[in-house]
């Protein structure tokens, strides 16, 4: 009966000794899986620096009498012009930013369309790279855990969703996906953009 005991309690730590080291080693890989805050930032700081790159030199490629440019061949009824693009993308950016800081959303930009009073190519330019000022400073506070993030009217992410690592990367993808249609009306007009030259 003694033998049966401690055969039985031997058994017992066995199966104990055996769920713990599987903890343990669970612990260990979600702590490799766990994001590096300071490597994230790295990182988007390189993307950051391309599409801000890439976006203001094309934005800046227009000519300013093009900048009212919308395209008229094919389905483009109730398009952005240029400008008007261009100005959308950079209010994006300053909504994202300003989530991803828990700021309020600044004035003009709450309804993507950018301030009334930015209008010219070197206003909407300036607009612009302020935005992407405002998403540096957005990047650079991934990992602080003092400052608040807020969920964002214009992210499909929920409250519980949102993170300041996700509200950056959602500007990105968004500049991108309208790069892309600057560089359409770039073309329309003859003009290549900057990324494409030799």
């Amino acid at each position: 009966m003694l033998q049966k005991k401690w055969l039985f309690a031997g058994a017992l730590l066995v199966a104990c000794l055996g769920k713990a080291a599987a903890q343990s080693e669970m612990k260990m890989q979600a702590n490799e899986l766990a994001l590096d805050a300071s490597s994230e930032k790295r990182a988007l700081q390189v993307f950051l620096k391309s599409v801000q790159t890439q976006i203001v030199s094309a934005a800046d490629a227009m000519p300013a009498v093009k900048y009212g440019f919308v395209p008229s061949e094919g389905e483009f009824k109730g398009v952005r012009s240029f400008g008007q693009q261009v100005k959308h993308l950079a209010a994006t950016n300053h909504i994202l930013a300003a989530a991803a800081l828990g700021e309020a959303v600044p004035a003009g930009a709450g309804d993507e369309m950018g301030p009334e009073n930015v209008r010219t190519k070197e206003e909407i330019i300036e607009y612009l790279n302020g935005s992407f000022a405002h998403l540096g400073k957005a990047i650079e506070a991934i990992g602080e855990k003092n400052v608040a993030v807020k969920a964002s009217p214009i992210s499909p992410l929920t409250a519980k969703e949102t993170t300041r690592l996700a509200l950056t990367v959602e500007a990105m993808i968004h500049a991108f996906n309208h790069y892309g249609q600057v560089v359409e009306y770039l073309r329309m007009n003859g003009v290549v953009p900057p990324a494409s030259r030799p």
